[in-house]
């Protein structure tokens, strides 16, 4: 799996498992994705996993809720 961490031009910075960096060319993604999109490789050709986007920012939203509680 990939996570979409940011755009570069005609590049997005994706996140591997090994949580090492891939550089990887906007034309390889589907035309809909945007950064914090999970992706995932099925016959060949980058997919959205829209669950594990979904569970990925519910999450992390909760995550910020905890740290900014009682600011």
């Amino acid at each position: 799996m990939l996570i979409i961490d940011r755009f570069e031009g005609e590049f997005a910075l994706c996140e591997d498992e090994g949580r090492q960096m891939r550089r990887i060319p906007r034309s390889e993604l589907p035309a809909q994705a945007r950064e914090g999109d999970c992706l995932t490789c099925e016959e060949g050709r980058l997919r959205i996993d829209s669950r594990a986007a979904e569970a990925r920012r519910k999450a992390n939203a909760a995550r910020f809720r905890r740290l900014t509680r009682g600011k």
